[in-house]
């Protein structure tokens, strides 16, 4: 018995030295790399890390980067890319001790990682002790991992801000929980940084071949200037970085049978909000059209999201659906049953990709629109790679739609046509997508300025302690009659040209500071 104890505190005693050599290792890996930027958030992780480690390489700074999301990459100094090896295709947060000796080899100026996990604990394990980010970012707060980190929004964000770096800076675009951050940012000694997305003009997203959101390039760009890297140079490095896997797409094919088709790849925004959003501009933009099928990806480590995506069908009023992936029923069950008779279950765990596609190919009409949502991994993927050897349409487009730029005739709202449909070629590059755009999407998205406060000593939460002086109210859209905006600057009959991505209810006026981020969204700028 004695010599069973002595062979247990011996191994004890090995494991123990071996982790604190491990250990040691790690920091000094750490020590290497003078500024590290960890990217946490629910929604446009993957796109953030790309457009930071993009600024940072515009500035000249060696920079390493690493993502997670849609297809996790190991991104050189040089921009070229590998994917990440997971042994027996298992993510664990373990990976990062590895990415970091990757990324210390090349003795780089900066580390852009992408945080990956999702459990509140292994958040704070993946800061503390894994990546001990300079910088941190915290892109938004959505409804999403509700399980693990909810069950409410405002928990959601507390366990967010366990990635943010003590006695460090974080980085937000989060406006509408940005007091929250502000509390954990100061339990933290960390200082928290609001990103104005509204400093980033249309002008400089019309560089981008892609499509991607202010509040990224405000994020990035504000990182970017913490790091010494000027504006200009930054949005240049920016331009040149390699979209990410999952970024909002829209091809055109011919099947095998002389379909067109029309395939929209947003399986990257697996929350119903962001997938909804996406979807409702891509047909007010013309870039798909009815008739409109949507392909739902099941999981079954993903059986609340499966059933998110059925619910979300009524609002969608699409042709068909496929459910494709295990349990399909999962999304099935969810789809209001006024609905369900349109489902088609071409599911299962171990269906061929040719049996289901032929099928699926086989269902669609000579000229349709396909829309993926849910989440890209297991048959997802074979629908892309399937997909991908389809011929592409390049057949030119005749303009047949009944109010492309109607007065507020949504654009999915016509009937059914299998006659070619005017539509924007989305990702050619450098290409314009900040044109006008029909009233459907005006009178869709309609959000009310929210402008976080800072909070301070005397005032804890002055949103909430005291009463607030009535502020101007720009007009925003009412059903019967949409009223225009007019600005303070424009006689009231002008129209101002309006971006892509920007609100219908204008944000306040921007005073002559010429600096694009501030501490905080309620100091005077």
């Amino acid at each position: 018995m004695l010599f069973l104890y002595t062979v247990l505190v011996v191994c004890g005693a090995v494991l123990l030295i071996a982790g604190i050599v491990e250990q040691r290792r790690h920091f000094a890996n750490l020590e290497h790399i003078p500024t590290r930027v960890l990217v946490n958030g629910i929604r446009g992780k993957s796109s953030i890390t790309r457009l930071c480690a993009g600024a940072l390489r515009g500035g000249d700074l060696t920079t390493v980067a690493k993502t997670t999301g849609t297809a996790a990459r190991f991104i050189h100094p040089d921009a070229t890319e590998e994917p990440v090896y997971r042994k027996f295709g298992i993510a664990n947060v373990v990976e990062q001790i590895g990415i970091v000796r990757r990324a210390a080899a090349y003795n780089p100026d900066a580390l852009v990682i992408e945080c990956m996990a999702v459990m509140p604990a292994l958040q704070e394990i993946n800061q503390s002790k894994l990546i001990r980010s300079t910088i941190g970012v915290l892109c938004n707060v959505r409804e999403d991992h509700l399980a693990e980190m909810g069950p409410t929004l405002d928990d959601v964000a507390r366990s967010l801000c366990r990635s943010m770096p003590e006695g460090g800076i974080c980085v937000t675009a989060e406006q509408e929980r940005f007091h929250i951050l502000q509390e954990e940012a100061d339990a933290r000694d960390c200082k928290l940084i609001y990103a104005d997305p509204e400093t980033v003009s249309d002008e400089e997203l019309r560089g981008f071949s892609w499509f991607t959101f202010k509040e990224n390039v405000a994020i990035a760009l504000t990182v970017a200037e913490l790091v010494g890297v000027d504006r200009d140079t930054a949005l240049q490095g920016m331009y040149d970085a390699p979209p990410d896997p999952g970024v909002l797409s829209v091809e055109r094919y011919l099947t095998h049978d002389n379909k067109k088709l029309r395939f929209a790849n947003v399986f990257a925004a697996n929350d119903p909000e962001s997938t909804l959003m996406n979807i409702n501009q891509l047909l007010d933009l013309g870039a798909v059209h009815r008739p409109l099928n949507v392909v739902i990806n099941c999981r079954p480590d993903r059986v609340e999201r499966n059933g998110q995506m059925g619910e979300i069908i009524p609002e969608l009023d699409p042709d068909q659906v496929f459910v494709i992936g295990h349990p399909a029923k999962s999304a099935i069950d969810a789809i209001p049953a006024a609905y369900r008779d349109r489902a088609v279950d071409l599911g299962g765990d171990r269906r061929e990709a040719e049996e289901f596609m032929g099928k699926l190919l086989g269902s669609l009409g000579p000229d349709s629109s396909l829309v993926a949502i849910g989440n890209i991994h297991g048959q997802g993927e074979h629908l892309l790679e399937h997909l991908a050897e389809l011929p592409a349409d390049e057949s030119e487009d005749n303009t047949a739609t009944a109010d492309p730029y109607g007065t507020g005739a949504p654009a999915h709202a016509a009937p059914a046509s299998h006659e070619p449909v005017e539509t924007m070629q989305l990702y050619a590059p450098r290409i314009d997508p900040y044109q006008q755009y029909p009233q459907a999407y005006e009178t869709r998205y309609a959000p009310q300025p929210h402008i976080p406060v800072q909070r301070d000593a005397d005032r804890p939460h002055p949103e909430y302690d005291e009463p607030q002086a009535p502020r101007e109210v720009w007009p925003t859209v009412i059903q019967a009659q949409p009223v225009q905006p007019v600005y303070p600057a424009q006689p009231a009959e002008q129209e101002r040209p309006r971006g892509l991505f920007e609100p219908r209810v204008p944000p306040a006026p921007l005073t002559e500071d010429p600096q694009q981020w501030h501490s905080s969204p309620g100091e005077p700028r």
